[in-house]
């Protein structure tokens, strides 16, 4: 078994392409079943949103993986074929595709850098997975351990502290100014994209009370509607100053329309509380001399462009942190992966000898006759001994070599050896599902586990858990 990604990103595809593969929810279902149904595929997860498609996958063979979950993208649009969506997609196996997963959950492989919505959409996207019963003992155990590395991430590191926006800038400043925005009143002037959007930032972050006005009373009583707020009309608005605690402007217009004098008028009635202004306009709406007045506090375009700038500067430096926790995180899962290659070899040993000591017990108690109960149980428990002392050194080698880099050897030897893949033995494909068992579980004289069919048992607590 072999953990495969398959996909594209905002890094290599264009919005168009990314908008035709992007699955709903509506057709999520349908889209894991056509999945599940690919040859050589065991485990199947899809993460669609609207910067990436991405399909995490445990497969039988790699390239015939790679092509099976390639057709299944392709397949999604009817007016794309695999040669020309080919180019678009990225593909890892092994480790790589470990830490491509931790670093999507941690947010390092995103459009903006520390963003926290990728986080829940992968925990989303696991979950419809698991109700549809897609995704089984590897890839739950590979995407809990995901989310638990992005939230580590975000606990040991400032990845997401800063704002990288303009908008988010706006709220950032905003609350540097009033602390708690509960109780303060939004202006917004003019209905500029980056000015909206600033506001629905405030109001999220607590503001409650919003007035909006543009030269378009219609569209105002409109938006005002849209944000729970109130219409004001335009050439009233400077009268509204007072009231703003955070005026936010954006328009069309050539000129000022908020001169210093309506500010430090505005300061007076105020009582000298502070004023938030910012003007996201260009040509610039408020006048710069604004500046100059105390207890009003003015930022242009630029100040948040600047602001912003040194916010992702910072989030960079943050991320180069992260990148080293994340690959720190990676080996853990490798190593747990190897140890699924010797627990079915383990388990079917185990089956075939006890086959072995239960079919030669009874042809022996045959021969014997009647015997006693307690002859009988010195029988069983000679035998039982002598098969555990047979068995204890090849288990105790094939667990200790469970992490090695020679792994696969000592557990072919081993089939070889005690005849596994042969009539009487457990076949190789019946052992090819990770055990239910953690490797560290096994001990000579437990008692016989079978694998399970295609994984999609929860696994014991023991193993389940993160480390």
């Amino acid at each position: 078994m072999a953990i495969i990604v398959v996909g594209l990103s905002h890094k290599t595809a264009p919005v168009e392409v990314r908008e035709m593969l992007a699955i709903p929810a509506s057709r999520m279902r349908d889209a894991l079943q056509r999945l599940s149904a690919c040859a050589g595929v065991r485990e199947g997860i899809v993460l669609s949103t609207c910067n990436r498609v991405e399909v995490y996958a445990v497969v039988e063979d790699v390239e015939a993986g790679y092509a099976q979950v390639q057709d299944f993208l392709a397949d999604t649009h009817f007016s794309l074929s695999p040669e020309q969506l080919s180019p678009l997609l990225y593909s890892y196996q092994a480790d790589r595709a470990i830490l491509h997963i931790f670093r999507v959950a941690a947010s390092l492989d995103s459009m903006i850098v520390g963003e926290p919505q990728i986080l829940g959409q992968l925990k989303d996207a696991f979950e419809v997975a698991l109700g549809h019963r897609t995704s089984g003992v590897i890839l739950n155990k590979l995407v809990r351990k995901a989310i638990s590395v992005a939230k580590r991430v975000r606990t040991e590191t400032k990845i997401a502290n800063t704002a990288v926006s303009v908008s988010s800038a706006a709220v950032e400043l905003a609350r540097k100014i009033f602390f708690n925005l509960g109780d303060k009143t939004v202006l917004l002037v003019g209905t500029g994209e980056m000015a909206k959007l600033a506001a629905r930032h405030l109001i999220a972050h607590g503001v409650q009370r919003v007035r909006i006005t543009t030269r378009d009373s219609r569209n105002a009583a409109e938006l005002a509607k849209r944000f729970n707020g109130v219409p004001v009309a335009f050439d009233e608005f400077r009268s509204e100053l007072a009231d703003a605690d955070i005026v936010l402007c954006s328009t069309g217009a050539p000129h000022y329309l908020i001169r210093a004098e309506d500010v430090q008028r505005a300061v007076r009635q105020r009582m000298n509380r502070p004023i938030f202004l910012i003007d996201i306009s260009v040509p610039r709406n408020i006048d710069p001399a604004v500046k100059d007045i105390d207890n009003a506090f003015l930022f242009d375009i630029d100040d948040l462009e600047t602001r912003v700038g040194e916010n992702r500067d910072e989030r960079m430096r943050e991320a180069a942190k992260a990148e080293h926790l994340v690959e720190s995180e990676v080996e853990g899962i490798v190593q747990w992966l190897k140890s699924l290659e010797v627990t079915p070899t383990i388990v079917a040993l185990r089956q075939r000898a006890e086959e072995i000591r239960r079919s030669e017990v009874e042809r022996a108690m045959a021969r014997l006759g009647n015997l006693s109960e307690q002859d009988r149980a010195v029988i069983e428990g000679l035998a039982a001994s002598m098969v555990n002392k047979l068995l204890h050194g090849s288990l105790v080698t094939l667990k200790s070599e469970a992490n090695s880099g020679a792994a696969a050897l000592f557990v072919e030897a081993a089939r070889r050896f005690f005849s596994l893949d042969e009539p009487g033995g457990e076949s190789r494909e019946a052992n090819s599902a990770p055990a239910c068992a953690p490797l560290d579980q096994v001990h000579p004289s437990a008692p016989v586990v079978t694998g399970a069919g295609r994984g999609h048992e929860p696994l014991p607590e023991a193993m389940d858990k993160d480390a």
